[in-house]
């Protein structure tokens, strides 16, 4: 048996790879809440899918694989396999957002949405895992394999149920802390279902190394987040101006009414008024005037 060792940086991996994980989980609980008040929230499901399967599970995953060895082997990734891995996982999220967002009922919703998505994310980490290339032979252990299938679907179910409930600022940081916990414990756990031995293979010269797979990984990531922290900002902003903007445009009126007192002025009539009022008013004014002429 070779050793493996999933810290050959340190804490600087795990530590990465749950910041991500939880930058991930905020945009997209963000999205969401705004998905529920747009006229378009098919944009911001999207948007949240990206946000949380492409950066919060997926980049998450293969942050965390650069402190992954194996000692005594190498280690390569096929690059077609590596990006099926990135799409399955945004796919599968927003299809699961889709039918728990979309579903009249919840208690039906969650779970079939949770189930999906978490097939779906533990699907993501065995392809990528798959997509790695080594010389040394490697096996899974089932009953492991079969446990961090669980937290995965646990874990998604927790995150839709999350999207659906959380609002507010606190609730949103809170809530992404314990999805950053949830996505990362499903990795490791998964990952200690993986036992090395030697073999007589040859490493597949096709992948790439995984110190080639940083620099590209780190510069999509960085530019991914940062339009998708614009744009959440941007969407903030206007919500929040919008909040603002619609006391200013009572005030008009609530200062007027202090100002004339509780009779109406004619502006306040509305224009569905019966219009016999006006004219009762104009006669009886003409009668006044009529005797006033009278007694002169």
């Amino acid at each position: 048996m070779l050793e493996l060792d999933h810290f050959s940086h340190g804490w600087l991996t795990p530590v990465m790879a749950y910041l991500v994980s939880f930058v991930g989980s905020g945009l997209a609980l963000r999205c969401v809440t705004h998905a529920r008040s747009s006229d378009w929230p098919g944009g911001w499901l999207a948007t949240a899918a990206v946000s949380l399967g492409g950066a919060g599970i997926w980049v998450m995953h293969f942050t965390a694989m650069l402190g992954f060895s194996i000692h005594g082997a190498t280690i390569r990734y096929d690059i077609p396999m590596t990006l099926l891995s990135a799409v399955i996982a945004v796919v599968v999220v927003w299809v699961g957002l889709s039918i728990v967002v979309r579903g009249r009922n919840e208690f039906v919703a969650l779970p079939i949405g949770g189930a999906v998505t978490g097939l779906g994310v533990a699907a993501m980490h065995y392809l990528g895992m798959y997509a790695m290339k080594t010389n040394a032979h490697v096996e899974y252990d089932r009953n492991t394999v079969v446990v961090s299938i669980v937290i995965a679907v646990v874990a998604a179910t927790a995150a839709l149920w999350f999207m659906l409930h959380v609002r507010g600022l606190f609730a949103t940081i809170g809530a992404a802390l314990i999805m950053g916990v949830a996505v990362c414990g499903m990795h490791y756990v998964g990952m200690t279902s993986m036992h090395a031995s030697h073999a007589d293979h040859q490493v597949d010269r096709g992948g790439i190394d995984p110190l080639q797979l940083v620099s590209p990984l780190i510069v999509t990531v960085t530019l991914v987040i940062m339009i998708l922290m614009v744009v959440v900002g941007l969407a903030e902003i206007d919500e929040r101006s919008t909040r603002e903007a619609l006391p200013v445009r009572r005030a008009p009126r609530e200062s007027s009414a202090t100002t004339t007192g509780s009779w109406p002025v004619i502006t306040d009539v509305r224009p569905d008024s019966p219009s016999w009022a006006l004219r009762t008013s104009s006669r009886t004014e003409h009668r006044n005037r009529h005797r006033l002429d009278s007694d002169r």
